[in-house]
C-alpha cells in the first residue's frame, strides 16, 4: 500500500531540483536517520528520494536541523528538541470532538463551507493532513495536493497506515489520493473539475501572539516559511474549480480573494466561500 501511494507523487524530475523548488533551504536542513530497529532499506530509499544525508546517529557537529526517521511504526519528523521526545507524525485518528463513524455527520463550520451538495473536494494545501482527514471521514471524495516533498512523505506514510485500519478494510475504503507538486501548476491539469477546492495557506502570524503555536505548525513554518504565492494559488483554484473555493484563514487576516460569497466562523478562524459564477 505504501508503494502504491508513493507512486502517485514521485516524479521524474531530479530530486535536488524538486527540493530547491519547494523548500529552498531543505538540502542543508534535513537528514534521514536509521531507525533503532527494523529494515535499513526504507531509510536508504527515503534519503535517495529526497537527496539528503543518511545518518546512523548524530551529534552536535551535524549541520542539519530536521530529521526523518521511523519510530513507533510510523515516519516522524524531528528537530533537535524532539530527538528524545518522539517526533511529529501525520495523526490518522479523529481530533477531539470529531465523530469516529464513517461517514461522519456533515456539520460544523467546515462542512457548511464545503457545501452539502458537494461530492468531490481537492485539498490543495494538505500540510499535516488534519483537515483533509476530517473531510475524508465526512464522506467526500478527496484528492490531496502537497508541494513539500517532506510533507508528502509523511502524508504517504499516514495514508498507508490509514489504509490498514480495521474500519477502512471492513468498509472497503481507500485513503485519499495524494499528489506532490505545486498546486498552482497541478490544478490546471486536473482530469475533471472538482466541486470544491479547499485552501489553507500559511498566513504570517500575529505580531503579538496570544498563545504559543502548536509545535507541528512551528516546525512546518520553520521548514517551509509563509506561502508568498497564496493569491496566485487562489486564482488558480477559482479557475480550476467546478463550483466553489473555500479558504481557511485566521480571524485576523483579510479575505484572500476579496469579499466572499459566504463566510462561516470557527474558533479563532473562519472559512470564506467563493462561489463560481
Amino acid at each position: 500500500m505504501t508503494t502504491k501511494i508513493l507512486q502517485q507523487y514521485i516524479g521524474a524530475a531530479p530530486v535536488p531540483d524538486r527540493l530547491a523548488a519547494y523548500t529552498p533551504s531543505l538540502a542543508i536542513k534535513l537528514a534521514v536517520l536509521y531507525p533503532e530497529q527494523g529494515d535499513s532499506l526504507p531509510p536508504q530509499q527515503l534519503a535517495e528520494r529526497l537527496g539528503v544525508p543518511l545518518y546512523q546517529s548524530i551529534d552536535s557537529e551535524s549541520p542539519e536541523e530536521f530529521f526523518l526517521t521511523w519510530r513507533d511504526g510510523c515516519l516522524k519528523l524531528l528537530d533537535r528538541e524532539l530527538i528524545k521526545k518522539g517526533g511529529l507524525t501525520v495523526d490518522i485518528e479523529p481530533r477531539n470532538g470529531e465523530q469516529r463513524s464513517w461517514p461522519a455527520p456533515k456539520d460544523g463550520a467546515l462542512a457548511q463551507a464545503l457545501g452539502r451538495k458537494t461530492r468531490t473536494v481537492v485539498d490543495a494545501t494538505t500540510g499535516w493532513g488534519q483537515d483533509s482527514l476530517h473531510i475524508f471521514r465526512m464522506g467526500y471524495e478527496l484528492l490531496c495536493i502537497e508541494r513539500s516533498p517532506v510533507m508528502a512523505e509523511l502524508l504517504a506514510d499516514g495514508f498507508a497506515r490509514l489504509a490498514q485500519q480495521d474500519w477502512m478494510q471492513r468498509l472497503n475504503l481507500h485513503p485519499p489520493r495524494l499528489l506532490q507538486g505545486n498546486a498552482i501548476d497541478l490544478l490546471g491539469n486536473l482530469e475533471t473539475q472538482p466541486d470544491c477546492i479547499y485552501l489553507d495557506p500559511m498566513f504570517p502570524p500575529k505580531r503579538k501572539k496570544s498563545a504559543l503555536a502548536k509545535k507541528s505548525m512551528m516546525v512546518l513554518r520553520d521548514l517551509l516559511g509563509d506561502d508568498q504565492d497564496k493569491k496566485q494559488l487562489f486564482e488558480a483554484a477559482l479557475s480550476a474549480t467546478g463550483k466553489r473555493v473555500v479558504v481557511k484563514s485566521p480571524d485576523y487576516a483579510e479575505p484572500l480573494g476579496g469579499k466572499p460569497s459566504q463566510s462561516f466562523q470557527g474558533k479563532l478562524l473562519r472559512y470564506d466561500v467563493y462561489l463560481k459564477g
